[in-house]
């Protein structure tokens, strides 16, 4: 088998845990770096707003080095673009071929970052895509992954739901427009245990705050 170097846009939620599975299992790349986007100002992954010392963790248990790609507040589509870019050709460089991505069937993203990695003779890999988001949130409970809601959009879910543990009971009480995997942005999760982790993560949750007056976030805390 050709195995290819690659890098994973991780996100630290569970459809990268689940995608990162499915790579393994595959058998057909070598991830070299998890490139993460981390909001310089506060210190934690853009979007879900987990802290860094979790993401640190996560790279350590998956036994995979960390790349943080910095960006600013309310950055600019040109920032992430540029910084991404940089990061990029930094792995470029050294071989790596692929990024691998955990979308599942939003065209619109799979064709920007395939378009964007093409200027940069790369290409993107998408090991779930297409798949039936019900059918991969059984499984990822199934194989043994455990995962928390760390944000949810206020417009969609009850502020309740932020801090929640993604489990049967929690699939139980989303409504049927709302996608099990959170696919359109209803949610976003932290993985703090699962087949591709050698321990699981020590998590406390925290304080539930509001922020752009729409996103409801769970402040996670590694206790070790």
């Amino acid at each position: 088998m050709n195995v290819k170097k690659a890098v994973f846009a991780w996100s630290g939620g569970k459809d990268s845990a689940y995608a990162m599975y499915e790579i393994k299992k595959s058998g057909g790349y070598d991830v070299m770096a998890l490139l993460t986007t981390v909001t310089r100002d506060y210190d934690r992954i853009s979007m879900h707003g987990v802290r860094t010392e979790l993401l640190e963790a996560q790279a350590e248990v998956l036994k995979v080095p960390l790349k943080k790609v910095f960006i600013g507040i309310k950055a600019s589509n040109i920032e992430y673009e540029k910084n991404m870019e940089k990061a990029l050709l930094e792995y470029r460089d050294k071989g790596v071929e692929c990024v691998i991505f955990g979308d599942i069937f939003l065209e619109d993203l799979r064709q920007y970052r395939e378009n964007n990695l093409a200027k940069l003779g790369m290409k993107a890999v998408f090991p779930l895509w297409k798949k039936d988001t019900a059918k991969l949130a059984e499984s990822f409970i199934y194989e043994g992954f455990k995962a928390v809601l760390a944000c949810v959009d206020g417009k969609i879910l009850d502020k309740s739901f932020a801090g929640r543990e993604y489990d049967r009971s929690l699939l139980k009480d989303l409504h049927p427009t709302i996608d099990p995997c959170g696919e359109n942005g209803e949610f976003h999760s932290f993985v703090y245990a699962g087949p591709v982790f050698d321990r699981e993560i020590a998590v406390k949750k925290g304080e539930v705050v509001l922020r752009e007056e729409r996103f409801w976030y769970c402040d996670l805390m590694n206790t070790i």
